[in-house]
């Protein structure tokens, strides 16, 4: 049996997602930018997905939805048109986020250091989410943008959005949100948290992979990232993917109506809490961040003495797809940051494993996982030098 439990990281393609988008990459396939009818014929599929993605965050008509590839491009967009818009003209020069961000904001927000930008990395409290009266007490006059994810990649921890919404617009400051996490998992509302900026990506809700979006707030322009085109209301430039838009579009229909909402809460969450409840029923293990505030499908578990790429290479060799973290860093082996930022020490901060689960895995995937997981702690624990462990004193609890 083969289970896929890395749903964070990237998602089954809905086979109706796939059947739309079908006849865009054989049939119509014209330029939507040309005047003829092969052009033309995709302006109404067209249309019909950028609905489908305002009406799924609540975007407003008068407010710019921008097709870029992913939500990485989405964040640089961000963050770089900020740069350029307010700071390297001296009009503004600071920049809040968080510890735990994506490293596309982390990335972007270093860069933006080395040339001389003051950025401020909020931490985390003890429950791994930050308090929005820090970003209040972070925000200066020269304040530019506070930029804070709706939901963690890697523990699922919710953040207070409406809250830092509510903060930065009382302040006058810019707020982008990375909602990639969020949404088809929770309700998303970017008027109900006067959101100005939210990035996402289609493959993170059952949509197809290089196609993402920007949400940008009427009133809030930015300088385009990429030139070269009056595409996207010369917001960004390139000829539109009208297969993945279009894909992106009926997915997001699909992710976020209240039935697939409901089933998020109800029968994907069930699921999540016995994979999890099952292997806390092991000795020295733990969810990082506690078992609140999270979205329905994702838990980080830290076992002591087993290192997370060990634990992956056991449950690889048995068909079980997880992480350690985010599949955007999976090649960086230094220790979570999201677990360092919860002040964890050096070994444990290795012991993290992500399983983040998805409206297509079954209860019977599930049990299969718990029972190759806990046959694999008692395993590796058994070979590991740090680790004091018996394992025929809990083999009946498999």
């Amino acid at each position: 049996m083969e289970v896929y439990l890395d749903n964070n990281a990237t998602t089954k393609i809905d086979p109706l997602v796939f059947e739309e988008m079908k006849p865009f990459l054989t049939d119509v396939y014209g330029n939507p930018n040309s005047l003829h009818k092969f052009g033309a014929g995709t302006h109404k599929k067209m249309a019909e997905a950028l609905d489908y993605l305002y009406e799924g965050i609540n975007a407003n008509d008068a407010d710019d939805i921008v097709i870029t590839a992913n939500a990485t491009e989405s964040i640089n967009t961000v963050i770089k048109g900020i740069w350029i818009d307010k700071i390297l003209n001296g009009e503004k020069k600071h920049i809040i986020t968080t510890e735990v961000e994506h490293p596309a904001t982390t990335a972007a927000c270093k860069f933006l250091e080395s040339q001389g930008v003051a950025v401020t990395y909020l931490s985390v409290n003890e429950e791994g989410v930050i308090e929005a009266q820090d970003v209040k007490n972070a925000i200066k006059e020269e304040t530019a943008l506070v930029s804070v994810m709706w939901a963690n990649n890697e523990t699922g921890k919710i953040f207070p959005i409406k809250e830092i919404g509510a903060i930065c617009k009382e302040a006058g400051v810019p707020f982008h949100t990375d909602g990639t996490q969020a949404i088809g998992k929770i309700p998303v509302d970017v008027q109900a948290c006067n959101v100005d900026y939210m990035s996402f990506s289609a493959h993170k809700f059952h949509g197809p992979k290089g196609v993402g979006g920007l949400y940008i707030r009427k009133g809030f322009k930015l300088t385009p990232l990429l030139h070269g085109g009056e595409q996207m209301g010369g917001n960004r430039a390139g000829t539109v993917d009208v297969a993945s838009m279009v894909g992106m579009g009926l997915a997001m229909k699909l992710a976020t109506s209240p039935m697939a909402l409901a089933y998020e809460e109800n029968h994907v969450r069930k699921l999540r809490d016995k994979l999890e409840a099952a292997i806390l029923e092991m000795p020295e293990t733990i969810v990082i961040g506690g078992t609140s505030n999270r979205t329905p499908n994702t838990t980080l578990i830290s076992i002591r003495g087993v290192e997370g790429e060990s634990m992956l290479w056991d449950l690889n060799q048995n068909l079980i797809g997880a992480s350690t973290g985010s599949a955007c860093a999976s090649e960086d082996l230094e220790a979570n940051p999201v677990m360092n930022a919860f002040g964890s020490d050096s070994e444990l901060a290795h012991t993290g494993v992500r399983f983040s689960l998805s409206r297509f895995n079954t209860e019977e995937e599930i049990d299969f996982a718990i029972e190759q997981i806990k046959k694999a702690i008692i395993r590796l624990r058994g070979i590991s030098s740090s680790y004091a462990y018996a394992p025929a004193s809990h083999a009946s609890g498999l």
